[in-house]
Parts: C-alpha cells; sequence; structure tokens
C-alpha cells in the first residue's frame, strides 16, 4: 500500500512539472494541467491530508484553483478530496478576516469530512472552525470545537503525522481560549504540552506559534523580560521557515513590549516597516495591533497628531471587522489621547465607549462561573464513582470475611462447643451488616447528588447558550443557594423536614423558571406537626416532585397544579401527600412510548432504598403508594402518598 501511495505521488508531480508551462493564463482561467491533475488525484481518491497536500499544495493559497478542486471532487463523490479544498478557501478568508465567509466553508468542510467518515479531515475542520471563533472572541463555540477535535484525535490509537499535528493544534487552539478568559498559566501549560509535541514532530512552525502564544501570557502577568525571551524564540523559529505572517506578528509583539519598557523609539523602528508588510499580507488583525500600538506609542512621544490617525485607523478596522478587545483598546487610548489634547468631553466620550466595551467582554464572568461549575460536577461525580467502588471493594472484603468467619466458626462448632459459638457468630455477623448497611447508605447519597444536579445544570448552560443574560444570572442565583443547602446536608445522614421543605421549594422555584412560572406549587403542614423536630432523609421529596413535572405536568395543557400536604397519621408516622393534576400515569405511558427519546427515572427506585435504609435504623416500616385519581371513571391526575416513621 505505502508503495503504491509512493507511485501515485510521483506520478502527480511528473505530470505537474511536464504539464507547468501551460499555467500562463487568465485568473480566472484553469489550465489544462491542472485540470489533468485534479482529475488523476480524484481517480486515485487518496485519504490523508499529508498525501493530497503534496499533490496541491502549490496552489492550495489560490481560491480559484481550490473552488475547482472543490467542484470537480464534488462531481465525483470525492468527499476528502472536496474536504481538503473547502478547508484552503476557509483559511484563506480568515487571514483577510472575513470570518462570515471563512465559518462557511470550514462548516462545508466538516459536512464533507462526515459524509467521507474521514477521522483525520473531520479533526482538521473541527480545529479550523475553532480558530475562526477564536478571532471573533465567540470563546464557548471555539472551545467546544477545539476539544472535540482534541477528543477525537486522543481517541486514535496509532495517529498519522497529520492528526498529531491536529491535536497539536486542539492544545494550541484551547490555549488561546485560556488566555482569553485571563487563565494565563492554564493557557501555559497547554502550550507547553503542545511544544514538547510539536518537538517531537520537528515542527519549527508550531514551536514558533507556541513560543509566541507562551510570551503573550507573560506579558499579561507582567514578566516583560521573560516574554521578550520567548517573542525572539519565536520570531527565530519564523526566520528559519521565512514565515513572513510570523515575523510580523513577532515583530509587533516585541514593539509593544518596548513601548511598555519606555522604549518607544525602539518600537516605532520595528513597527513602521511592520505596518506595510502586514499591509501587504492582508490580515485585518494583525494590521489593526500595529495600528493601535503605534498610536500608543507616538501619543508616548506627544506626536498626537500622527498617534491620533493611526488609532482612528486601528478603531475603524476593529469595528468594521467586529474585534472588540482591539475597539475597546483603541477607545481607550483615544481617550487619554483627548485627555492630553485638553478636550475632556471627547476624552469622556471614548473613555464610555471604552467602559462599554470592556464590560461586553467581560460578560464570559459568568459562562466562565457556570463552567466551573460544572468542571467541579464532573470532578465530584468521578470522585463519588472512585468513591463507591472502594466501598463496594470493601463491602466485598468485609462478605468474604464474614464467609471466612463462617467456615471457621463451623469447624469450630462441630469440634467443641457449637452453642457459644454460634451466638459469637451471630453477633459478628449482624455487626458485619449493620457495617454493611451504612456502606451501601453512605454509596446511595453519593450516587444520588449528581442525579438530582444533573437537570439543573443543562438549563443553566441552554440559557447561557441562548444568550438569555437576565435569566441566566436570575437562575444561578437561586442555583447557588441550592448548591449551598445541598452542600450543608449532604454529610448528613438526615436533616429536618423544614429543611426539606425549604429545599424543594427551591427545587421548585428553579423548576418553576423552566416551567415558565406555569406551575402553581403549594405546601400544607399540618399546625400539630413540628417540622424542625421530625428528621427524614435528605432530598426525599425531590424525585416524585420531579416525576409530577415530566410525567404528569410536561404534556398537559392549561392550569397545572402540585400539592404537598405534611400530617400526623399516628404516633409512630407522618404523611406526606403530593398530588399533581396532570394526565395521569396511563396517558403518561402512552406519551412516553410515542416519544423518541424517553427520560428513564432511577430517582425513584433510589429513594425508596434510602427510605428501606432510613426505617430499619428506627426499627420500623415504611410506605409508598401511587394512587391515580378519577374523574367520571378517566384517570386525570396522581398522588403519591408517602407514610415514614417518626418513632
Amino acid at each position: 500500500m505505502r508503495n503504491y501511495r509512493a507511485s501515485f505521488l510521483n506520478c502527480c508531480f511528473l505530470l505537474w512539472f511536464v504539464l507547468l508551462p501551460c499555467s500562463l493564463l487568465n485568473a480566472q482561467e484553469i489550465p489544462d494541467s491542472f485540470k489533468k491533475l485534479t482529475s488523476t488525484l480524484v481517480i486515485e481518491a487518496p485519504q490523508s491530508y499529508e498525501e493530497i497536500d503534496a499533490v496541491l499544495k502549490p496552489k492550495r493559497n489560490d481560491t480559484t484553483y481550490m473552488q475547482y478542486v472543490n467542484r470537480i471532487a464534488a462531481q465525483e463523490k470525492y468527499y476528502v478530496g472536496q474536504s481538503y479544498a473547502l478547508n484552503q478557501i476557509g483559511r484563506k478568508y480568515r487571514n483577510i478576516s472575513r470570518f462570515n465567509r471563512a465559518l462557511e466553508y470550514h462548516e462545508k468542510a466538516l459536512k464533507a469530512a462526515t459524509d467521507a467518515k474521514n477521522v483525520e479531515f473531520k479533526i482538521f475542520s473541527l480545529n479550523m472552525l475553532g480558530v475562526v471563533y477564536r478571532r471573533i472572541d465567540a470563546i464557548k463555540t471555539a472551545l467546544e470545537y477545539h476539544q472535540e477535535a482534541l477528543n477525537l484525535a486522543e481517541a486514535i490509537p496509532n495517529p498519522s503525522k497529520s492528526i498529531k499535528r491536529s491535536r497539536n493544534v486542539s492544545l494550541n487552539g484551547i490555549g488561546n481560549l485560556y488566555q482569553t478568559l485571563g487563565q494565563y498559566d492554564i493557557a501555559i501549560a497547554q502550550y507547553k504540552k503542545s511544544m514538547e509535541l510539536e518537538f517531537q514532530l520537528h515542527n519549527p512552525l508550531g514551536l514558533a506559534i507556541n513560543h509566541q502564544n507562551i510570551g503573550e501570557c507573560l506579558e499579561n502577568k507582567g514578566l516583560f523580560t521573560e516574554a521578550l525571551e520567548h517573542y525572539n524564540s519565536s520570531l527565530s523559529y519564523n526566520e528559519e521557515i521565512e514565515n513572513i505572517k510570523g515575523k510580523v506578528i513577532c515583530n509587533n509583539s516585541i514593539a509593544r513590549i518596548y513601548i511598555k519598557q519606555q522604549k518607544l523609539s525602539q518600537a516605532l523602528e520595528l513597527l513602521t516597516p511592520n505596518l506595510k508588510t502586514a499591509e501587504a499580507l492582508g490580515d485585518k488583525h494583525i494590521i489593526t495591533a500595529i495600528h493601535i500600538n503605534m498610536g500608543s506609542a507616538l501619543m508616548k512621544l506627544n506626536q498626537l497628531k500622527k498617534a491620533e490617525t493611526h488609532l482612528f485607523a486601528g478603531l475603524k478596522l476593529a469595528n468594521d471587522f467586529h474585534f472588540p478587545f482591539f475597539a475597546s483598546e483603541a477607545n481607550n487610548f483615544l481617550s487619554e489621547l483627548y485627555k492630553n489634547k485638553g478636550n475632556y468631553k471627547k476624552a469622556l466620550e471614548f473613555f464610555v465607549k471604552a467602559d462599554s466595551l470592556h464590560k461586553e467582554i467581560n460578560n464570559e464572568v459568568n459562562q466562565r462561573y457556570t463552567n466551573d461549575l460544572i468542571i467541579k460536577y464532573e470532578t465530584e461525580k468521578k470522585e463519588n464513582e472512585i468513591t463507591s467502588l472502594a466501598k463496594e471493594n470493601e463491602i466485598i472484603n468485609l462478605r468474604l470475611r464474614r464467609n471466612k468467619n463462617t467456615l471457621i466458626i463451623s469447624i469450630i462448632v462441630l469440634a467443641l462447643l457449637m452453642f457459644i459459638l454460634y451466638i459469637l457468630y451471630r453477633q459478628k455477623q449482624l455487626k458485619n451488616e449493620k457495617q454493611i448497611l451504612t456502606l451501601e447508605r453512605s454509596m446511595l447519597r453519593s450516587q444520588m447528588n449528581p442525579h438530582f444536579l444533573f437537570n439543573t445544570l443543562n438549563s443553566i448552560k441552554l440559557y447561557i447558550i441562548n444568550n438569555e443574560k437576565k435569566n441566566a444570572v436570575h437562575y444561578l442565583n437561586k442555583f447557588s443557594k441550592l448548591i449551598r443547602k445541598i452542600l450543608e446536608s449532604s454529610s448528613l445522614k438526615e436533616i429536618s423536614l423544614a429543611d426539606e421543605l425549604d429545599t424543594i421549594a427551591l427545587y421548585m422555584n428553579i423548576e418553576n423558571i423552566r416551567f415558565s412560572n406555569e406551575i402553581n406549587f403549594k405546601v400544607h403542614l399540618d399546625p400539630s406537626l413540628d417540622p424542625h423536630t421530625i428528621k427524614i432523609p435528605s432530598l426525599i421529596l425531590q424525585p416524585f416532585l420531579e416525576n409530577a413535572l415530566w410525567h404528569g405536568l410536561s404534556s398537559k395543557e392549561g392550569e397545572k397544579h402540585i400539592a404537598l400536604s405534611v400530617t400526623q397519621e399516628n404516633k409512630d408516622f407522618i404523611k406526606i401527600s403530593i398530588k399533581d393534576n396532570g394526565v395521569g400515569r396511563e396517558a403518561s405511558e402512552k406519551i412516553k412510548k410515542n416519544k423518541s427519546l424517553k427520560r428513564k427515572s432511577i430517582g425513584i427506585a433510589i429513594t425508596k432504598q434510602r427510605l428501606a435504609n432510613f426505617s430499619k435504623d428506627y426499627q420500623n416500616s415504611f410506605q409508598v403508594e401511587i394512587l391515580d385519581l378519577y374523574r367520571t371513571d378517566k384517570a386525570w391526575s396522581t398522588e403519591v402518598v408517602l407514610h415514614i416513621p417518626t418513632h
């Protein structure tokens, strides 16, 4: 197979150089040489990026040629070649800051890679989308694309060189996003990991990019000397591979350090020729940054007229191409400039604009807080799983030890005093069973908290995705109170009925937000009861309320009611009733069968096990009844009745 591929590549190169003289043509024409080359490529249909790039690399930056490859590959259903061409076109548009067009082509490339079932090109396309979204400060979306690409790359047992490079791009992209969020130490860790892998691949471009990124993080931390060392290392690698764009970026960063070190003349000596090179490249992102840096340096030198020209040029580009960070920076410098000129009215106007943009950018804080909650939840979930496994192992060891003791006792009973040894054995057996019961109860509690949190976290995530800021903040406040309640009771075997009712009220308040406040939830407490002295397991009522919401009321039209009633049944039991006016169990089952996505409720089973353990401590029993309430012989609502021991 390797020899076949090598022969194919040699054939393609030979065909290219033989027919190269025919390529003198108008910009919009495709020469016969390239048409034949494309035809050969489509017939041979190589599946790796490296093989296709070896053939098309000389023309990959020419959108006319790539459009032709895309068209022919689509006609012949050669989706891998189509994905390659579409990604090159998208990258070209990205480099001239036409981001909407870039996204359009990268999304088409991802679809083509998916149709081809080619993981390598799918990873490549996901990374390209991540880079574009990062350029327009869509942090959450960019992170999702890079993370998905990284997960796919790391799942491949023996990755190709191209996949290894894509994995490094993912790590670098994730580092960039953490850098944008101000998490510089985490970002540097990602860059160093990527740099180590790039070193193994002998990829100077990757090393240059990571040195540049580390320098930016160190600069933001105020470590200018260390940042300058990394910028110079990046510049050396870019000079080695003659990467003009890379050199422009490095020189701009070095100049920015010089400005902060008050070496203004040295900064301008770098920036002036750098601007001309950047304009020739056409990358608006870099041009914007250079204009703002030049304006900053000139303002410090009191050359206010020239500074104003560059700052306005940078601001216009930032507004035209949606670079909110640069727009904020330009407005801030213009505010300072007009203050120096004594025009305080204009200075205030630009300051207000800068402050507004800064707040808009920092609106990521709520999202970051939610992401932290999700990370903590995932961490807690994994820790609970580990704890559960450890406790299960301990249970098994206890059972093995008990069986071993049973055998020993049986032998001793047969040999010596059977009755006395049997009593001792039974005492030890009861002790082990009680210990097993305690461990099982603890394990159930550790499984309960993640189950309870899952739906609420998804709701918060949905508000963030839909950019419903007020609802997200309101929801987060409610959720933080609920988290505090859960954390306070998670270490307790039981809590007071009053605390349980407070937690449930908060839970229903949160769920009601998701139901557009359509749920009328009422609680009736028997006046003869003191809820502070009655103990019940924590969060024991939540699964039944969840069932009432999602199986009874979610499919119902019109008014929706849930009534929770707590009464004294007798001296040993309290009775808790949860009644809804939903569609009833029979109708709910029919609706669930017709749904493609079925909600599997395990909360009720876990709750019954917890109630059983709780009742054993009281040397009593519990009872759960689920009743259909009828009107004209047709079920129209459901009532859950819990009989819980108090003594």
